[in-house]
C-alpha cells in the first residue's frame, strides 16, 4: 500500500539530525515566499539578513519555529521532521511505479506520438487558412463582377 505523500515526509525516524533552518527555507521557497516577506510577517525586529541567518541554523528556537510555521501555514512538526532525501525517494518511487495505486499519477506510456498530433494540428490549421484565403478571393472576384456590371 502506498501512503499519500503528505504522510511520508512526516513519518521519519530521528536517526539523523534534521536541519530545521534549511527546512524553513524549503517550505518558504515551495510557497514562493521571499525572505523579505517572511521577515515582514515575523515583525519589525526581523530583516532579510536575519531570515538568512535563521535558515542557516540547524536547530531553531521553539517559539520562533512555531511563529514561522504559523506564517507558512504548516505544523512545526513538519519543519522539525521533513527530510528532503526521503521525500525525493518517495516521489521518485511513486512516479515510476506501475502498480494500480498510482493510476492518478503521470502516465508515462503514451499510446500516440505527440509530434504526430502536433503535425496534424498544423496541417489542419494550414487547410483552414487555405480555405479562408480562397473564400476571400471568391469574395473579391464577386465584388469585382458587381462593379463591372454597374
Amino acid at each position: 500500500m502506498v501512503l499519500p505523500l503528505s504522510h511520508h515526509f512526516i513519518i521519519m525516524e530521528r536517526t539523523q539530525q534534521v536541519h530545521e533552518g534549511r527546512n524553513i527555507k524549503r517550505f518558504r521557497e515551495m510557497l514562493g515566499m521571499k525572505q523579505e516577506t517572511l521577515a515582514y510577517e515575523l515583525g519589525e525586529d526581523w530583516t532579510q539578513k536575519r531570515i538568512s541567518q535563521l535558515e542557516a541554523k540547524e536547530k531553531v528556537e521553539d517559539d520562533i519555529l512555531e511563529h514561522v510555521a504559523r506564517i507558512l501555514k504548516i505544523s512545526p512538526e513538519a519543519i522539525q521532521r521533513f527530510d528532503e532525501e526521503h521525500a525525493l525517494n518517495i516521489i521518485s518511487n511513486t512516479f515510476t511505479s506501475h502498480d494500480t495505486s498510482t493510476l492518478n499519477a503521470i502516465n508515462h506510456n503514451c499510446t500516440f506520438n505527440p509530434l504526430d498530433k502536433l503535425i496534424d494540428a498544423y496541417e489542419e490549421n494550414k487547410k483552414l487558412y487555405e480555405r479562408l484565403i480562397q473564400a476571400e478571393k471568391d469574395k473579391v472576384a464577386y465584388l469585382e463582377r458587381l462593379l463591372k456590371d454597374r
